[in-house]
């Protein structure tokens, strides 16, 4: 028998084990061939042999001598293995065993919450997500959920408001209520209640604010803007009230009173990115209509500077496109992709557009930059060949397009399209025989009308 000192990675693989981020866990004495047969197992998930995995895992229990430590890491990663087979029977028995012997352990708990959600097993999943709560008050959003799955409204409801006054109002939230509303189908009940609760105490936020959706759900838009006004004389620092406000006023055509409402959604704080998104979608369409707002823009564009998320950048620049505005488009576009590299919308836009206005360099290096990022897009792989094709690099062009063939699945006009580009590339090569015979493989191709 050896000490061994197993890492973090035997109780927690399922957290995205680091082997940078090492912890010791002591579980005592083991035998070299539990040691063996525990790595095997781990070795063989890894690689998706899951079966083989479970077998390694029976022969480390049988040399776990009883051992709860060791038999807990056992069950755990059987559990695992199960639950990739889709066995989710059998990974709830396990999982269920480590917690006999490690009470509320939490990665344990989430993986069978995972279990109980897979299978649509609301009713299991709602008092385990009320333990998970006590660890981290994230799952509070989950639990709103699964109450609107096992037909629990009111709780959910509840549950909603308190947790709008804690975090501010959400899109996931809002959606989440609306699917109880028209559920229930109860919304003249609903909104008779909150009249009520609001003449009783008119400093609920959440309740004006909910009186306000309904409001508007049933087509009473004026009423549902005297109730934003009311809940703004009511509560005049309230930040949430100015998402109903701003679109009133656009409606209205009182655009600088919808100006003074997006000035305070976009510094809040309190609501979230994608409201914030809808609002500036919103404000932009307006703009469209109403081009006497154009210099505006700059104002509301100022309020996102800085920030990472590349989706504005790309909002604002299809907003320019749809104007033929190409060169905007692409200022957007590029600040994006500085800002966000991993939108792969965005990215694939910024090289089209690149493409089309023949900016051959910085599409070049953008797709090169691309592939690295998305070695697995077929897209890429044509755009960077075209780039190649129009700078005189036949050789590369043909290289990066055949690649790119292999990643490509039942896309027949996409595969058109690289026929179409490799018959080019051989074509400025020089090898008439190998054009002709991509654009014999183009033609072959049917396509669905």
């Amino acid at each position: 028998m050896k000490r061994l000192f197993f890492l973090i990675v035997l109780l927690a693989t399922s957290l995205g084990y680091a082997q940078d981020e090492e912890r010791e866990d002591d579980l005592g004495d083991v035998t070299d061939a539990f040691q063996t047969n525990f790595f095997e197992a781990l070795k063989q998930k890894g690689i998706e042999n899951y079966e083989l995995a479970l077998n390694a895992l029976q022969r480390a229990q049988n040399e776990a001598q009883d051992e709860p430590d060791q038999l807990a890491v056992v069950y755990f990663e059987r559990g695992k293995n199960y639950a990739a087979l889709k066995r989710y029977d059998e990974a709830e028995v396990t999982y269920k065993q480590v917690l006999e012997i490690k009470v509320e352990q939490l990665d344990v708990m989430e993986a069978l919450y995972d279990v109980y959600y897979q299978q649509k097993d609301y009713d299991k999943a709602v008092p385990l997500v009320r333990q998970l709560i006590r660890y981290d008050e994230d799952y509070k959003e989950d639990l709103a959920n699964l109450l609107v799955r096992t037909k629990e409204y009111p709780q959910a409801l509840e549950l909603l408001d308190e947790l709008d006054l804690k975090w501010g109002e959400s899109a996931y939230r809002n959606a989440l209520r609306r699917q109880i509303y028209k559920v229930t189908g109860d919304k003249e009940g609903a909104i008779s209640s909150l009249e009520g609760k609001i003449d009783k105490s008119s400093k609920n936020e959440q309740d004006y604010l909910n009186l306000i959706y309904l409001y508007s759900e049933e087509g009473k838009t004026e009423k549902a803007f005297q109730t934003a006004l009311e809940l703004q004389r009511q509560i005049p620092k309230s930040e949430l009230v100015h998402l109903a406000l701003y679109k009133f006023y656009l409606d209205k055509g009182q655009a600088d009173q919808a100006m003074l409402s997006m000035d305070v959604i976009f510094s809040s704080s309190q609501i979230d990115k994608e409201n914030k998104f809808k609002v500036l979608n919103d404000f932009l369409t307006y703009v469209g209509k109403h081009p006497e707002m154009q210099s505006e823009l700059d104002k509301v564009i100022g309020k996102f500077d800085g920030q990472d998320d590349g989706k504005v950048y790309e909002q604002l620049g299809d907003y320019h496109l749809s104007r033929s505005d190409r060169a905007s488009a692409l200022r957007f576009y590029r600040r994006g992709v500085e800002k966000d590299p991993n939108n792969f919308s965005l990215l694939k836009n910024t090289l089209l557009l690149q493409i089309d206005v023949k900016e051959f360099e910085p599409a070049l290096e953008l797709s090169n930059n691309g592939l690295e990022l998305f070695p697995a897009q077929p897209l890429l792989y044509l755009l960077n060949g075209v780039v190649n094709i129009e700078m005189g690099n036949p050789e590369r062009a043909i290289e990066v397009l055949e690649t790119g063939l292999d990643f490509l699945y039942d896309d027949p006009k996409m595969e058109r399209d690289f026929y179409r580009q490799l018959e080019s590339a051989y074509n400025q090569k020089g090898n008439s025989k190998k054009a002709a015979e991509y654009a014999r493989k183009a033609s072959e191709l049917k396509l669905d009308n």
